[in-house]
């Protein structure tokens, strides 16, 4: 039974520039028909957790779900995945400020442009619909209210909006966003999710 993690394994080393002889034999096996391309693991927490909230099964569905750790690889991923590669369907989210990447990705590619953009980020998506307040009960809930306090103390916080303080906060540890990519989806409860992951997943 093929597994989708063996199939992102064998992608990544394929764009990393190694040979494949069974991609396309694993996209087979798994009935894929969609290739889903995220800049990042947070991004792709995300968006497994909001497939989970809605009961959505994506591999059954033959959607591959991609961290391409970089917005800058979407170029190579798009071949690999795309008309000139596998064949899939190719959709997306990026960063406002990697739009261009993505666009040109696709126009190489050869495939419509689908994809969705975060205004700044996923992270300033979730954090603008959540609100501070409940993202600061997130991470209360996590245990991380002395290293908030600690990080809101530094000078450089200081006057900066709570919601650019919550994004930055998300950012000072390794690992993280990815965690808290997930637990912010989990806290929307019947919030709405970003626009930006809403249609992407609606699309799927």
């Amino acid at each position: 039974m093929a597994d989708m993690d063996a199939f992102r394994d064998e992608i990544a080393r394929w764009a990393a520039g190694g040979a494949s002889d069974t991609a396309a034999g694993l996209a087979a096996d798994l009935g894929l028909r969609t290739a889903v391309l995220l800049e990042g693991p947070s991004d792709l927490a995300a968006v497994e957790a909001l497939a989970a909230r809605e009961d959505r099964d994506l591999t059954a569905e033959g959607v591959a779900v991609v961290s391409m750790g970089g917005a800058m690889s979407v170029g190579r991923f798009a071949g690999l995945l795309g008309p000139p590669g596998l064949g899939l369907r190719l959709t997306g989210l990026c960063d406002a400020r990697e739009e261009p990447f993505y666009d040109r990705g696709w126009q190489r590619a050869g495939a419509v442009r689908d994809f969705q953009v975060c205004v700044a980020d996923l992270e300033d998506e979730m954090i603008r619909a959540l609100g501070p307040e409940r993202v600061e009960e997130v991470i209360r809930s996590e245990d991380e209210l002395r290293p908030w306090q600690t990080f809101l103390a530094q000078p450089a916080q200081h006057g900066r909006p709570r919601e650019q303080q919550l994004r930055r906060f998300l950012s000072t540890r390794k690992g993280r966003k990815i965690r808290y990519g997930s637990l912010l989806v989990q806290a929307l409860d019947g919030a709405r999710p970003p626009a930006p992951l809403a249609d992407l997943l609606a699309g799927l």
